[in-house]
């Protein structure tokens, strides 16, 4: 996927993720400081410009706070420009990508504007910091990993592997099939019969899964792939799910429609993403259903100040985070700890606002390597008080 740079007031396409990490990781902003946001660009958030009214918010809350971080008026000044530069470049919709997500970067004085699509993120948010914030770029190649993607019909199949970025073919089979059309009764001579001519296209499809879920499982075995995604025409979308090897049934995440011989890696990819976001979700309900088991067990916290204590403590092992909450705090200037009040940080330092503690618990949650879940399903996020934890050790 293109990323964007700005320098010298100019856009260009400067390659991948990848390409991203190495220069943000490597920029200084010295004196200056850099704003980092993330936004949500799914198909809910781009209905009646719904992203950009919750990032103008989001803004707003965030210059409304500048005054009481300890910046220097101009430092104050250069950050309020570059928030408007985001809001400006997001404003056009020429500049969203087709991606469900994007991660801007900016900092005038030192002449960077970096603009990445991303396949996901974890919830929309905005930071100011020394550096800027990439932990969430690192964590997406991480979590996304590599899935094959099987798009198949009756006599052919491709095969993607679809990382963060793409989708790439790397295989592609074609199975001998009986000449097609409807059944006649004289169909290459007598003794043909109907039963026999059914029969043989039964088993010409079974050898052809059979053939799709080896090549497959090699595949696999030389690059292991975090998911399966199965598709086809109609209903043959999941045929091939019974042939495959009991470690991928696993690892399948779910089916699409999609037609073998119409189609473009861009469109696998596309349906890909949709896929694993459906199964996500799935996820995520199982995650809350979890967090409600063992809160009585203490292996849970469920609110938003106990996680953050158990996020300091490293006890969490999976965060999860309601996609609405939102709560100004503060951090500890010695610790680092996170706290909703002042008076919790005394002994640990000067009590530094943020303006939202949710937003940092994920930065820290992903500091730690903690899998991060953010609950979209309207049902499950209701059981959330905020934010909740699954924890490995009590």
């Amino acid at each position: 996927m293109a990323t964007m740079t700005l320098a010298r007031g100019r856009a260009k396409g400067t390659g991948t993720v990848d390409a991203a990490l190495r220069r943000l990781t490597a920029f200084e902003a010295g004196t200056h400081r850099v704003v980092s946001c993330y936004l949500k660009l799914e198909p809910r958030d781009r209905v009646r410009g719904k992203y950009l009214i919750k990032l103008k918010n989001r803004v707003r809350d965030l210059e409304a706070v500048l005054p009481r971080l300890g910046l220097e008026r101009t430092v104050q000044e250069e950050v309020s420009r570059d928030l408007a530069r985001i809001l400006a470049y997001l404003g056009s919709p020429g500049n969203l990508p087709s991606a469900n997500g994007i991660a801007l970067f900016a900092c005038g004085p030192r002449k960077l504007f970096e603009a990445v699509p991303l396949p996901s993120v974890h919830r929309s948010r905005l930071a100011v910091d020394r550096t800027p914030l990439v932990r969430e770029l690192v964590a997406v190649q991480e979590e996304f990993g590599r899935l094959y993607t099987v798009v198949m019909d009756r006599t052919s199949a491709r095969i993607f592997a679809v990382t963060a970025d793409a989708a790439r073919e790397v295989s592609s089979l074609v199975s001998a099939s009986t000449r097609g059309g409807r059944y006649r009764g004289d169909q290459d001579g007598p003794g043909w019969g109907e039963h026999s001519y059914n029969n043989r296209i039964r088993e010409e499809r079974q050898r052809h899964a059979d053939s799709v879920a080896r090549e497959l499982y090699t595949l696999d075995r030389r690059e292991a792939a975090h998911g399966i995604v199965l598709a086809g025409p109609g209903a043959d979308a999941g045929v091939l799910a019974p042939f495959l090897h009991p470690d991928l049934r696993g690892r399948l995440f779910g089916t699409v429609k999609l037609n073998p011989k119409e189609l473009s890696p861009a469109a696998v990819h596309a349906a890909t993403l949709e896929v694993r976001a459906a199964a996500k979700r799935e996820e995520e309900r199982a995650l809350v259903a979890e967090v409600r088991s063992k809160v009585g067990e203490r292996w849970a916290v469920n609110g938003i100040a106990e996680t953050l204590r158990a996020l300091a403590r490293g006890q969490v092992r999976t965060l999860l985070v309601d996609a609405d909450a939102a709560e100004p705090g503060y951090r500890c200037s010695a610790t680092g700890r996170l706290v909703l009040d002042p008076a919790d940080a005394r002994g640990e330092g000067e009590a530094l606002p943020v303006v939202d503690v949710v937003d940092e618990a994920i930065e820290d949650a992903l500091r730690q390597h903690v899998p991060i879940n953010v609950v979209f399903e309207p049902e499950a996020a209701k059981k959330l008080r905020g934010l909740a934890g699954l924890l490995r050790f009590r």
